[in-house]
């Protein structure tokens, strides 16, 4: 029987930790399997694809936590993985059993889903770091809003291609903090079976009904997390791409640790927003070079953001 089901498409818990890549701190979510199905629940979501990065960890842990406890029955959980591929940029892969290993090429990465039978998606296909861009148009669908695209722009501009290239757009939470489960939601017209879900997004039978961003306080929760679990690799990092500010940063990193809290923080949050405009209006609109942001230069990435 044909359900309208509501979906999240794009989220990640805490099994993401220490799959997200050589250049990415290694912590990146601190939500429980336990937290995330309550507030699916509390949310009245039908349908959870947890997309944690390079991984299928967490998948059976949650099928067997969703068993032990029937007040989540109603909420199906089905595999996904975002894969890294080998320039650095991520795909989303729904309905896949095995897991795909990460620095594979594009191409290499559609194979192997297609091969288990799974679909593909470009998650924040505009966005400064890890986007696809024009490749997006490979896969099965596109993310054409994302709630972490805080520039707007890059949203806009993904718009814009799927309707160029007649692509199905879905909207993407993102989500790495529990407040932002939830924040976009899709509802997909499908008898709630993986297979039938599947073949309901493919054929574009799946609306967005939700679409909101995260907000600058929910952007530094996920930031204090990443920095106060993460401090050996950020230094590291730090050293090694840019030395010649290391004093700055670890200067920077003291005083952060000191008043996490404090509402500098919020404003300088502000002003890297205003940078990260003007970036992305260069990249996305102005035809800049986006190749030009793997060059590890803060000098470069200041002249984009403010110059």
């Amino acid at each position: 029987m044909l359900q309208l089901l509501k979906s999240e498409l794009h989220c990640h818990n805490n099994y993401s930790n220490f799959n997200v890549g050589d250049f990415d701190a290694p912590y990146d979510c601190n939500i429980t399997i336990k937290a995330q199905l309550e507030q699916s629940f509390r949310l009245g979501l039908d349908v959870l694809f947890v997309t944690n990065h390079n991984t299928l960890d967490g998948y059976n842990q949650m099928l067997e936590y969703k068993k032990a406890h029937p007040k989540y029955k109603n909420i199906q959980v089905y595999p996904a993985e975002e894969v890294t591929t080998d320039n650095g940029a991520h795909i989303l892969v729904y309905g896949n059993t095995k897991c795909i290993r990460p620095e594979l090429s594009l191409g290499e990465v559609i194979d192997e889903a297609r091969s288990q039978n799974a679909i593909t998606s470009a998650p924040h296909p505009f966005s400064i770091l890890d986007a696809l861009r024009e490749q997006a148009k490979s896969c099965d669908l596109i993310e054409v809003f994302n709630s972490n695209n805080v520039d707007m722009i890059s949203n806009a501009k993904a718009i814009q291609f799927a309707q160029k290239n007649n692509m199905v757009g879905v909207a993407g939470s993102d989500s790495h903090i529990l407040s932002t489960l939830g924040r976009c939601v899709n509802v997909i017209e499908s008898e709630n079976t993986l297979d039938d879900i599947l073949s309901a997004m493919k054929k574009g039978k799946i609306q967005i009904q939700k679409s909101d961003y995260a907000s600058g306080k929910e952007t530094l929760e996920h930031l204090r997390y990443k920095i106060n679990n993460s401090k050996d690799y950020i230094s590291e990092y730090i050293a090694k791409y840019y030395p010649r500010y290391e004093r700055l940063f670890s200067f920077l990193l003291k005083i952060f640790e000191m008043s996490q809290n404090n509402r500098f923080w919020l404003l300088i949050y502000q002003l890297a927003i205003m940078g990260l405009k003007r970036i992305s209006n260069k990249i996305n609109l102005q035809n800049y070079d986006s190749a030009i942001l793997r060059e590890k230069n803060l000098g470069t990435y200041c002249r984009l953001a403010f110059g």
